[in-house]
C-alpha cells in the first residue's frame, strides 16, 4: 500500500512539472519562425521607423526575422482588427499607439475591443507635441496666448492633421482645460497644416515635434510650450505646457501588443528584450532623433497606460463633440 501510494506522490509531482517544463521549452525555442509585427502606418514614417527599430533589434537578440508589415487605414485600426482575429502564439504583433486609445471613443462600431482583445507586452517611446503659433500672433507666451483668444473669440483657428490625431485632441484638451473655443480646422496631415499657419490662414497648431523643429529652427514658426509633462530633450529651452495649466499633459506614445491569450512566457521574453533595447545607448538615441524618449516597463505598466489613456481621450472626445467622418 505504502508502494502505491509513493508511486502516486510521485507520478502527481512529475505531472505537476510538466506544464512548467513545456512553457519553459516554449520559451526557450520562441521564436522558431519569422514574426510579423504589423503597423497601422505607411511606410517610411516615424510611427513605421518606430517598429522597425525595435523589429531590427529583436530579429538580431532573438534570431529570427520580425518582419513589419504595414496595414494603413482608419487610424490604425484595421492593422489592429488583423492583430486581435490573428493565433495567440507570438507570431503576429502590433505596433499600438495612441491612436488604439483615442478610436474606441472615435469610432462606435468597430469589430473588436483594442482593451479586451489585446495582451499589452511593453511601452516603446513616448513623445510629446509642441504648441505653435504664426510669428505675427502678438502672444510669445501660453499665458499671453490665452489673453488674446479670449479676447477675440472666435477669431483663433487651430490646424488640426487629421480627425481624432493626438495632435486635434491636444488641442481639444487644452480649450477643456482653460475654457477657450478655438476653432479646429481640418487638414490632410501635418504639411499642409503648417503651411497654413506659416502663411498665417490659422493662427495656432498642435503637431509632433521632428515636423515641426525645422520651421522652429528657421523663425517661421514659434513655439510656445511642448504638451508632454516635462521638457523635450529636442526642445529644451520650450516650456511645457503644464507650467502654465496646471494638469495639462498629452503625448504620443507607442508599444507592442499581441492577440489576447498569448502565452504568457511568450508575453514575458518578448517583454524582456524589448526593454534590454530600451536600454541600450544606441537605439535610445535613435529613439530620440525621433522625438521620443523610451518607455521602459512591464506589461502590467503598459496596460495601465492604455487604461488612463482610453479614459482620458473618452473625456476629450465627448467634451469637443467630434465625429469621425
Amino acid at each position: 500500500m505504502k508502494l502505491l501510494r509513493r508511486q502516486f506522490l510521485q507520478f502527481a509531482a512529475a505531472a505537476a512539472v510538466l506544464p512548467s517544463a513545456a512553457r519553459h521549452a516554449r520559451a526557450q525555442s520562441y521564436p522558431a519562425r519569422p514574426v510579423r509585427l504589423l503597423v497601422g502606418y505607411p511606410a517610411g514614417g516615424p510611427t513605421d521607423i518606430t517598429a522597425r527599430l525595435i523589429g531590427q533589434w529583436l530579429s538580431e537578440r532573438l534570431g529570427a526575422a520580425f518582419v513589419i508589415e504595414n496595414r494603413p487605414g482608419v487610424s490604425g485600426s484595421i492593422a489592429a482588427e488583423a492583430v486581435a482575429h490573428s493565433a495567440a502564439d507570438g507570431y503576429t504583433l502590433i505596433l499600438a499607439g495612441v491612436w488604439d486609445a483615442i478610436n474606441p471613443s472615435l469610432y462606435r462600431n468597430l469589430p473588436f475591443s483594442f482593451i479586451n482583445d489585446i495582451a499589452p507586452v511593453a511601452g516603446l517611446i513616448r513623445y510629446s507635441n509642441v504648441m505653435l503659433v504664426n510669428p505675427s500672433l502678438p502672444a510669445k507666451t501660453v499665458p499671453e496666448f490665452i489673453a488674446y483668444a479670449k479676447a477675440n473669440p472666435g477669431k483663433v483657428n487651430m490646424a488640426a492633421p487629421g480627425i481624432g490625431t493626438s495632435q486635434h485632441l491636444s488641442g481639444e484638451l487644452f480649450n477643456m482645460m482653460t475654457g477657450l473655443t478655438m476653432t479646429a480646422v481640418q487638414y490632410r496631415g501635418s504639411a499642409a497644416g503648417l503651411t497654413d499657419l506659416m502663411g498665417g490662414q490659422v493662427q495656432v497648431m498642435f503637431d509632433a515635434i521632428p515636423s515641426s523643429i525645422p520651421h522652429i529652427r528657421s523663425g517661421k514658426l514659434r513655439a510656445l510650450a511642448v504638451t508632454a509633462a516635462v521638457r523635450s530633450q529636442a526642445l529644451p529651452d520650450v516650456q511645457s505646457l503644464a507650467d502654465f495649466v496646471p494638469g495639462y499633459e498629452a503625448s504620443g506614445w507607442n508599444g507592442i501588443g499581441v492577440p489576447k491569450n498569448t502565452p504568457q512566457d511568450v508575453i514575458d521574453k518578448l517583454n524582456h528584450e524589448i526593454n534590454a533595447g530600451l536600454a541600450d545607448p544606441a537605439l535610445k538615441a535613435k529613439y530620440a532623433d525621433l522625438g521620443g524618449t523610451v518607455l521602459p516597463g512591464s506589461p502590467a505598466d503598459f496596460k495601465g497606460l492604455i487604461a488612463a489613456e482610453t479614459d482620458k481621450w473618452a473625456k476629450v472626445v465627448k467634451f469637443a463633440n467630434i465625429k469621425a467622418e
